[in-house]
């Protein structure tokens, strides 16, 4: 593509995410970019139009980028608007100040971009016992409190047929603690299971209660925050098919999971416009992941889902810097 094509591709895209707005010849030649006559704008935009890069939509004489416009627009023509200090340090107190990392950046990452927030969280296969704790909520009730080597804090209120005394809950919190930090959670309950006999079998049966919410078959280690804005998006929600697809896919999350899965694959932010994810229900869609680390190994993966009609320039800066902070807020985590 030439210089001038480039040019007129990228004020229109970019006019086009600003205001929702089909783009006409006479918008484009009142910017100052475009230093082009009408005839010449008409020109290009026939060519582009022909080439597949932009549409006209039937009810405007103005044209719209196509998903293959977008592509071409981020890969060759996109400038990216770094984020904000306040942005950063807003990323960077979030981490700092919660208990659960998993939900907190999903909703930072929406807040931020106003699209969908998500977060994928390491298997805890992959991941060791740090802490557990019992406290007694009634003569049968005990909430359970696991701690994971990466911060993951997991509670779980546990039913129980005989009343523990408080000493007897932190003699069995700190058993644990001593003997089972540092193995994974399927180590832990591969020991369990030798180690049991009828002596222990009472205090072995909380544990192994506890840690059930925490096998990797059954935990669901993915975020999601802000899907309401993809419901209520103008675009999305001019098509109830598509977006009751959409909401399916949220509802089930095997393809959102598979999707941050292939970024962990990856390095550095991706980036699928429309039909690239692979999933029919979100054609209509653009996802930004990256993954993130500890001690320099991939562990997990987050992003951001939104219209394809989005702020290229501001998500996948966002995402990146968001990946990266958490990735050194883990490994000051270990130190």
């Amino acid at each position: 593509m030439d210089t001038r094509s480039q040019q007129l591709l990228k004020v229109l895209i970019s006019q086009h995410i600003d205001d929702g707005a089909p783009v006409g010849s006479k918008t484009l030649s009142s910017h100052a970019e475009v230093d082009l006559s009408p005839a010449s704008i008409r020109n290009i935009m026939k060519t582009l139009e022909d080439q597949g890069f932009i549409s006209s939509p039937h009810t405007s004489a103005g044209r719209i980028p196509t998903k293959k416009g977008y592509r071409y627009f981020v890969d060759t023509l996109l400038t990216y608007k770094e984020p904000t200090l306040q942005e950063i340090n807003l990323i960077s107190e979030k981490m700092n100040n919660m208990q659960n990392v998993s939900n907190t950046i999903a909703d930072t990452l929406s807040s931020l971009t106003h699209h969908a927030g998500l977060i994928l969280i390491p298997k805890l296969k992959k991941n060791t016992f740090k802490h557990i704790e019992f406290i007694n909520l009634s003569s049968n009730q005990i909430l359970a409190i696991l701690v994971t080597s990466d911060g993951q804090v997991m509670n779980k209120i546990l039913k129980v047929d005989k009343d523990y005394s408080p000493h007897e809950l932190v003699e069995i919190s700190n058993y644990f603690t001593k003997n089972y930090s540092g193995l994974t959670i399927e180590e832990s309950f591969e020991k369990i299971a030798k180690e049991i006999n009828e002596t222990k079998k009472r205090m072995y049966d909380l544990m192994q209660s506890a840690m059930d919410n925490s096998n990797p078959n059954n935990y669901e280690n993915i975020f999601i925050s802000g899907k309401e804005n993809l419901i209520y998006n103008e675009e999305l929600a001019k098509d109830l098919g598509s977006l009751k697809k959409i909401i399916q896919i949220f509802d089930k999350k095997n393809m959102l999971m598979d999707l941050l899965e292939k970024s962990q694959n990856s390095s550095g932010v991706q980036i699928f416009i429309g039909e690239e994810s692979g999933y029919h229900g979100l054609d209509e869609c653009s996802i930004i992941t990256s993954p993130y680390e500890v001690d320099g190994e991939v562990i997990g993966s987050l992003g951001v889902i939104g219209p394809t009609r989005m702020a290229y320039e501001r998500v996948i800066p966002i995402v990146d810097i968001t990946a990266k902070l958490l990735s050194l807020n883990n490994h000051q985590k270990k130190i």
